[in-house]
């Protein structure tokens, strides 16, 4: 009796380990799929509907949105944010908006610095609207997680897929463009 007990015993150990191992790679190879990677020409584009976002609904000010980006060529990069907006000459935004990149923190309320006319980035009855945050420096190649929080972040599963009717400017993305020298 106690030779089975313990063959019972050792029977879940190991089905323990084993499906704790393959939970661990599930969620690795999750991880490796929601990373943005690099473009051949430098840039890193990240798409708001890409990120993990987190609505805070006491302070909306707090809405957050982070990827995990793969940065191959490091070096200096120019930081865009990329909104859909219908007014070009007031974009709305209440508060600033912060960048975070390791030790960088950008912050800026933004303006309308570029208008793209007849953009497929942004839903028809609104126009694009490029804004410069800043720049930053990346010495390594490696992993990164980039955070962005402004009210104007709205996760996938708050409210319907279609575009607000309310809101007149939406945060689309956030680009980095290599700087060039």
């Amino acid at each position: 009796m106690r030779n089975k007990v313990f063959a019972l015993v050792g029977c879940l150990a190991m089905f323990l380990i084993c499906s704790c191992g393959q939970k661990g790679n599930i969620r690795n190879e999750q991880e490796s799929e929601n990373r943005i990677m690099q473009q051949e020409d430098g840039t890193v584009s990240l798409k708001l509907d890409k990120a993990a976002c987190y609505n805070d609904v006491t302070n909306p000010s707090n809405n957050t949105a982070d990827w995990n980006v793969v940065i191959s060529k490091p070096g200096r990069f120019k930081v865009w944010l990329t909104s859909a907006t219908r007014d070009t000459s007031e974009l709305g935004y209440s508060n600033s908006v912060k960048v975070n990149i390791l030790d960088d923190h950008l912050e800026v309320n933004p303006v309308v610095d570029k208008v793209v006319h007849n953009s497929g980035d942004v839903p028809s009855s609104y126009f694009r609207a490029d804004s410069y945050v800043g720049s930053f420096y990346v010495q390594e190649p490696g992993e990164y997680n980039i955070q962005v929080i402004s009210e104007k972040i709205i996760a996938k599963n708050t409210g319907s897929k279609s575009v607000p009717s309310v809101d007149d400017t939406m945060l689309m993305s956030v680009i980095l463009a290599p700087a060039k020298r």
